[in-house]
């Protein structure tokens, strides 16, 4: 089923568009949830709050895009749930992901940086804008959808070896083009 359609469904409050947004989309964002957590349940768990945000969000909302609002929703839950149970210690996932990117994103501690975080988004879109569709879709599918580097070298018919050096020089193009931009590390 198109989207439009779906959307409508949720706009006439017709519980199918819970079927359908699940039978189209459910794979998507539950790849997502389970990349960052990393356990089944509360993958589930996420993917059922998405639906549940999307319920409550159609109407008023019509997201142009579905599946990226999805796809952002459930990154949301995830990142949430996995903030919460962070203090337990339950999730390793997430924090090799953060690892990674830890040296060329500056912290977001202090007040100066949270009133710096629209010119680093700017300077991070601009960046991305400037890359390689492939590379762009490579930096996005790994520190957005959090993505596995096997999974992403087996779609992308290179070695892990191999991906992880142009994941390193990706990161390393970024924390230049932040440095350029006067934003310190």
């Amino acid at each position: 089923m198109e989207d439009s359609k779906i959307i409508e469904l949720y706009w006439q409050r017709d519980e199918a568009a819970i079927t359908e947004t699940a039978q189209k989309y459910g794979a998507f964002c539950h790849a997502i949830a389970m990349n960052l957590l990393q356990i089944k349940e509360d993958a589930e768990e996420c993917l059922n709050d998405t639906y549940h945000t999307a319920w409550n969000s159609i109407p008023p909302q019509k997201p142009e895009k579905f599946r990226a609002w999805l796809g952002r929703v459930v990154r949301n839950l995830s990142l949430a749930l996995w903030n919460k149970n962070h203090r337990q210690k339950r999730y390793s996932g997430m924090t090799a992901l953060l690892d990674e990117l830890e040296d060329c994103i500056p912290s977001s501690e202090t007040v100066e940086q949270i009133l710096e975080t629209k010119e680093l988004s700017a300077v991070i879109d601009r960046w991305l804008m400037g890359l390689s569709g492939e590379d762009r879709a490579l930096f996005v599918r790994r520190y957005w959808n959090g993505t596995p580097l096997n999974e992403l070298a087996s779609l992308w018919g290179i070695s892990p070896n191999k991906l992880a050096q142009k994941m390193f020089r990706l990161r390393l193009s970024l924390r230049l083009a932040l440095e350029k931009e006067g934003i310190t590390l």
